[in-house]
């Protein structure tokens, strides 16, 4: 084989390297925003990320801890005297996939629910197990496709 030829191969398998390279170093996922609220029983994680590449499939995990009060009310909407209740803290987790579409970006939300009252207390009869207390703690979303994760600060 000539040294011509020989050298016009390896600048060939060269360029090709360097083409299917490109999209992996053109992504850079990183979180563009994220944050959190609450509404009753609910935590919704809202986030924006970017440097996705075109058309991924990506897995998100939005977590948090959740400390929550419950307890039993009689037919009046009042707490007995000698109220059964429980106190919960425990991590909830919820995942979800969506595509980066051809922008390389995905901007969603991912909604994290706290036990119902009848899931977690059996109330006498004539009593209704209630929620007194949601807080929660320790949000974060994480990209598991990519490792990338952002906590959300607060207590919400």
């Amino acid at each position: 084989m000539s040294i011509r030829r020989t050298l016009a191969v390896l600048a060939t398998a060269a360029a090709l390297t360097l083409v299917a390279a490109s999209p992996a170093l053109a992504a850079s996922p990183h979180f563009v925003s994220a944050s959190a609220s609450a509404t009753g029983a609910t935590l919704t994680v809202k986030f924006k990320e970017a440097g996705l590449g075109a058309n991924q499939e990506i897995v998100y995990e939005a977590k948090a801890t959740l400390n929550a009060d419950y307890g039993c009310v009689n037919k009046g909407g009042n707490r007995p005297s000698d109220p059964k209740k429980t106190h919960i803290e425990q991590d909830v987790t919820e995942t979800d996939t969506f595509s980066s579409g051809k922008n390389g970006q995905i901007t969603a939300s991912i909604t994290l629910s706290a036990p119902t009252a009848s899931e977690v207390l059996s109330c006498p009869p004539g009593q209704t197990a209630t929620t007194f207390l949601v807080e929660w703690t320790n949000v974060s979303i994480t990209d598991t496709t990519n490792n990338v994760k952002r906590d959300i600060p607060g207590t919400f």
